[in-house]
């Protein structure tokens, strides 16, 4: 997760939390009446009940806006935290980055008390529906497949009951990740937002040079809006971001 002290360092700017997204999250955690947030970057989606903030990152952690839950730098394998620390804990489009997937998750069944929510992604269907990654630039699709975790392979780890929801991506969707801005192309030749996409930002500009030119020339052209006109009539697309949630 020290790689987030590189790619982190504009991440406030755009990776703002969607209140749809945040809404589903908020539904899955029920009524906990505290939570613990791992892998909390600079705090999306906490709700106002979160009692810790576990972060790696400092350059993340500084990122955390003012009024924000306590936080402490420390890794999902190993959470300074007691057994049953808190009802909830949750970790959203982390543990892709765990050093140690079976560790980390084991850590969160051991502090929470009822629950555990995981927002993650499926990269079967992402790489299959998300046009950025499946027509343009596979050699960030290929990164990922060496660090998507499959949402069964979590279910798995998390044990117990289980449940996983589809969670749709608005076509304004205000968090910068992946997917987010599926329906408004020209973003992704912008730096600064390429910069806030980890698997973008990963893959390393060199490899995505030839794709983005391609995209560019096909907007410039008018080809992308030819191509993909069915997405200019959706307001959502499920391209696998997945909701998991463990009860105990």
């Amino acid at each position: 997760m020290a790689v987030y002290d590189t790619l982190g360092t504009t991440y406030a700017r755009t990776r703002r939390p969607d209140p749809r997204i945040a809404a589903r999250i908020q539904a899955a955690l029920g009524d906990a009446e505290d939570v613990i947030d791992v892998g909390a970057g600079a705090g999306s989606y906490e709700p106002p009940r979160t009692t810790l903030a576990v972060e790696p990152s400092r350059i993340m952690l500084a990122q955390r806006p003012p009024g924000s839950a306590p936080a402490v730098c420390a890794v999902a394998e190993r959470l300074p935290l007691r057994d049953d620390a808190a009802d909830a804990v949750m970790a959203v489009l982390t543990v892709h980055h765990w050093t140690d997937l079976a560790a980390g998750l084991a850590e969160l069944r051991r502090v929470a008390r009822r629950r555990v929510v995981v927002l993650t992604w499926d990269q079967r269907v992402f790489r299959e529906r998300f046009w950025l990654v499946r027509d343009y630039l596979p050699q960030a699709a290929a990164y990922d497949d060496t660090r998507a975790v499959p949402p069964e392979r979590l279910a798995a780890l998390l044990g117990e009951a289980v449940s996983e929801e589809t969670v749709p991506v608005p076509h304004d969707c205000t968090d910068g990740f992946g997917a987010a801005y599926w329906r408004r192309p020209h973003a992704y030749l912008d730096p600064q937002v390429r910069a806030g996409i980890s698997m973008l930002a990963q893959a390393g500009e060199d490899a995505l040079a030839p794709g983005l030119a391609m995209l560019r020339d096909d907007l410039a052209t008018g080809r992308w809006h030819e191509r993909y006109a069915d997405l200019l009539a959706l307001d959502t697309v499920d391209v696998g971001y997945r909701l998991l949630v463990a009860d105990f």
